[in-house]
């Protein structure tokens, strides 16, 4: 069973972005982002979308969360600066489910190089561009392949 582990859209600067970083909404790049990203995700079989309470992560989801008529659950475990072993226990809880999730590009490395010490096979290097998802595929509770998407 997959579970989707979705790097938030373009949300423009951090730096010119003048309020509480956490309300950053997506910019039109990240909008266009966010259509690749639902194409992609419609086309497979999901299950419940938890996202990082950041509005970016949110808007990234929404989309799909309406086309499938399923609510976005907010988690402060895929907030920047989150532990990534308490992510990577959600993605593998969720995985059975088709879970989506929907972090920040800070936590999703550190918790690929986890499921990777956990024996997962990545094709590719572990990168996570604004975005871009990683497809994680999940038996019996241990994570056996990981390949990447990029940003459409």
């Amino acid at each position: 069973m997959p579970a989707y582990l979705v790097r938030h859209a373009h949300a423009g600067s951090r730096c010119s972005w003048h309020g509480d970083d956490l309300q950053r909404p997506l910019s039109a790049t990240g909008r266009a982002q966010t259509e690749h990203l639902t194409e992609l995700l419609r086309r497979q079989r999901t299950g419940p979308i938890v996202s990082s309470p950041a509005r970016r992560c949110v808007e990234t989801v929404e989309p799909l969360a309406a086309l499938t008529g399923t609510e976005v659950h907010r988690c402060t475990a895929l907030l920047e600066g989150a532990e990534p072993d308490e992510a990577v226990s959600l993605l593998l809880e969720l995985a059975p489910l088709d879970g989506v999730l929907c972090s920040h590009g800070d936590l999703i490395p550190k918790m690929l190089s986890r499921l990777v010490a956990r024996g997962m096979r990545a094709g590719g290097p572990l990168i996570s561009q604004k975005g871009s998802m990683w497809v994680i595929d999940v038996d019996g509770g241990r994570p056996v392949a990981g390949r990447y998407e990029p940003p459409g």
